[in-house]
């Protein structure tokens, strides 16, 4: 990926000594540092090199990536953001609710469909999406639900 130097840093002469100060003594965590270090070569201002991402990338052996990530945090978020990492959420909110479960189990324990000798994941799908319980539904979500339940769908 071609990463363009869109967003600039800038530092001004707190925040400068403020991470060279977290540079030098060795008390932060590595990726701290590290996203200290990004800054400092990647600053524009009058104290700074203004290194492009692929330079300052090349000079850390980091990605170009992270680069970009730590430039665009500082300019939209400020000085704080840019040093912490951040939490990936893997909280993904629950595809169907209760009521919505309910329908799946009661689909799945019903009858076939017509020319069908039983339902199939993909079938169930389909036929929450057909009946406007849901907007969409992969066959995985499908099979989350159905395997938590204890009945039988036989």
């Amino acid at each position: 990926m071609n990463y363009n130097t869109k967003y600039v840093v800038r530092l001004t002469a707190e925040e400068r000594e403020q991470l060279l100060k977290l540079v030098h003594t060795g008390k932060a965590a590595a990726a701290k540092r590290r996203r200290a270090q990004v800054l400092l070569k990647a600053d524009a201002g009058p104290e700074g090199s203004g290194r492009t991402d692929r330079e300052v990338a090349a000079a850390l052996e980091v990605s170009e990536g992270c680069v970009h990530d730590v430039r665009q945090e500082y300019v939209e978020q400020g000085l704080a953001a840019a040093l912490e990492r951040k939490r990936r959420s893997r909280h993904r909110p629950r595809k169907l609710d209760g009521a919505q479960e309910a329908h799946l189990i009661a689909l799945a324990c019903g009858p076939a469909p017509k020319g069908r000798a039983r339902w199939t994941l993909r079938l169930l799908a389909d036929k929450l999406v057909e009946l406007e319980i849901v907007d969409s539904i992969s066959k995985d979500s499908v099979h989350r639900v159905l395997k938590k339940t204890n009945s039988s769908r036989g």
